[in-house]
C-alpha cells in the first residue's frame, strides 16, 4: 500500500445481512458457559438468577445473540466473573455494528478528538433512539427486526464516547441546515431530535455548528468527512458513502482534510448562532 494506510470495507458494505456469528459473541458465550458450569448452575438456574429466559441464556452461550450490558452486569454478579465478561462488552457491542463500519468504530473508540461534517443526516453519535430507529427501518434491502435492534443497540452504545472521561473526547460537528430539516421519522421525531441537539450543545466537550443553506458553495460540498486523532496523536480521515467506508492515514492526505475542515468551521455559523437556528427550527414544527 506504499505510504498510504487505507482501510476499505467496500465489499463488506455491499454484502447482505451477515449470517456468520461474530467472534466476539462466540468468545463471550464460551466464557459465560465456563463460569456457569464452574458455579454448578444449569442454564435454567442462571436464567432464573439474572431474570432472563433459558432460551436467551442458551442463545448467548452459543454466540447466536449478543449480550446487552444489563445481562453482563447480572451475569458478573451471579457468576462472580471478576470483570471477565464486562471487559468483553465493548467488543460484543461493536460486533453489532454493520461490517463496513467496524474498523472505523475501533479507531473512534481510541480517539481523543473527533471532527465531522455531515451534509445529509444527523450523525449517529447525536441521534435519538427514535431517529436512529426510523433510519434503520428505512434501510433497503429491508433489515430483519433482530438486525435493526442489534444495530440500534450498538449505535446508542457508541454515544458513551460523548461522556467518556478517560480520556475525554473533544467533538466538533458541522451539520448542514438541510439535514436538520429532513423529517426522519416524522415531525414529532424530528422535534425530539432537535431538542436533543440543543441539549448536546450544552456539553463542554461538544461543539455543534450549522452550515446555512444560503452558503451555496463551500469546502464540504463533495461530501461527508470525519477526522479522528487518537491518544497516540495519529490522525485519520474517514469518508463514507452508500455503506462504503474509506479510512486514510497518509500524512499529506489527512493534512489536506484537516485544512479543509478548518475552512468549514469558519464558513459555518458559530455555536451560539447555530443553537439559535436549531431552536428556531424546533419552534417551527
Amino acid at each position: 500500500m506504499g505510504r498510504t494506510t487505507q482501510r476499505e470495507c467496500g465489499t463488506a458494505g455491499r454484502r447482505g445481512p451477515d449470517k456468520e456469528r461474530p467472534a466476539a459473541w462466540s468468545a463471550y458465550g464460551k466464557l459465560v458457559r465456563l463460569f456457569r458450569e464452574r458455579a454448578g448452575l444449569t442454564q435454567q438456574a442462571l436464567a432464573d438468577a439474572i431474570g432472563y429466559s433459558m432460551e436467551q441464556v442458551a442463545s448467548v452461550e452459543q454466540g447466536r445473540r449478543p449480550a446487552k450490558a444489563v445481562f453482563t452486569e447480572a451475569a458478573e454478579r451471579v457468576l462472580d466473573a471478576g470483570g471477565a465478561l464486562r471487559v468483553l462488552q465493548p467488543d460484543v457491542d461493536r460486533a453489532k455494528l454493520p461490517l463496513f463500519f467496524q474498523d472505523f468504530a475501533l479507531l473512534e473508540a481510541e480517539a481523543v478528538s473527533r471532527f465531522s461534517y455531515d451534509p445529509m443526516l444527523v450523525p449517529g453519535l447525536l441521534q435519538t433512539e427514535a431517529y436512529a430507529r426510523a433510519l434503520l427501518q428505512a434501510h433497503f434491502p429491508p433489515l430483519e427486526e433482530e438486525a435493526i435492534e442489534q444495530h440500534l443497540t450498538a449505535r446508542l452504545a457508541r454515544q458513551s464516547l460523548l461522556t467518556r472521561r478517560n480520556p475525554c473526547v473533544v467533538f466538533s460537528f458541522i451539520l448542514e441546515e438541510g439535514a436538520l430539516r429532513r423529517a426522519v421519522g416524522g415531525t414529532a421525531v424530528l422535534g425530539q431530535q432537535l431538542a436533543h441537539l440543543l441539549e448536546c450543545t450544552r456539553m463542554r466537550n461538544v461543539e455543534i455548528q450549522v452550515m446555512p443553506t444560503q452558503r451555496a458553495a463551500h469546502s464540504g460540498v463533495n461530501g461527508q468527512i470525519v477526522l479522528l486523532e487518537t491518544v497516540e496523536r495519529q490522525r485519520f480521515v474517514s469518508i463514507e458513502a452508500q455503506g462504503i467506508v474509506n479510512i486514510r492515514s497518509d500524512r499529506d492526505e489527512v493534512s489536506e482534510f484537516w485544512l479543509r475542515y478548518g475552512m468549514l468551521r469558519s464558513q459555518a455559523l458559530n455555536s451560539e448562532e447555530s443553537a439559535r437556528v436549531i431552536e428556531h427550527m424546533a419552534g417551527e414544527l
